[in-house]
């Protein structure tokens, strides 16, 4: 097998068969980018222009505030009543030093030493060990239920 072309200087001729010379034509690619970015700069212009003009007449139509509010200032901010929830602006506690001041409370709760009831003598003793003499000594049980006769 040579590796030389077999170039004849003919052209192959086969009308029933077309084909295009070129793939592409880049100048035709390019128009259309070119044409594509003037609509996206266009659009973007066009948006502008819209956002600004409503925000404006939006601002315009606005109703003024009641002088009350006014004597505020600008920078006054509508706050919910109270109770708010913990986190949003104007609530000046901390939300995990409250659950650590509620832990601490329930804690010193269930570790109790006192009297309830000194006369009837009722005590409160802390739930560890009000556990510990359950479980030694268990519950007093349910009377049954009576059995009913048909």
């Amino acid at each position: 097998m040579s590796a030389e072309s077999h170039d004849t200087g003919q052209v192959p001729r086969n009308p029933d068969v077309s084909f295009e010379e070129r793939d592409v034509k880049a100048k035709t690619i390019y128009g259309y980018l070119f044409a594509l970015g003037l609509a996206v700069v266009a659009s973007l212009v066009i948006c502008v222009y819209i956002l600004r003009f409503t925000a404006n007449f939006a601002a315009s139509s606005d109703t003024p505030p009641p002088p009350s509010r006014e004597a505020l200032g600008k920078d006054f901010r509508t706050m919910p009543p109270e109770p708010r929830l913990q986190g949003v602006p104007g609530h000046q506690t901390d939300p995990q030093q409250d659950l650590r001041d509620k832990l601490k409370a329930d804690t010193e709760a269930n570790d109790k030493f006192g009297w309830i009831d000194r006369n009837s003598g009722i005590a409160q003793i802390p739930v560890k060990d009000a556990m510990k003499i359950i479980a030694e000594k268990g519950l007093p049980g349910a009377s049954a239920p009576s059995a009913q006769k048909k």
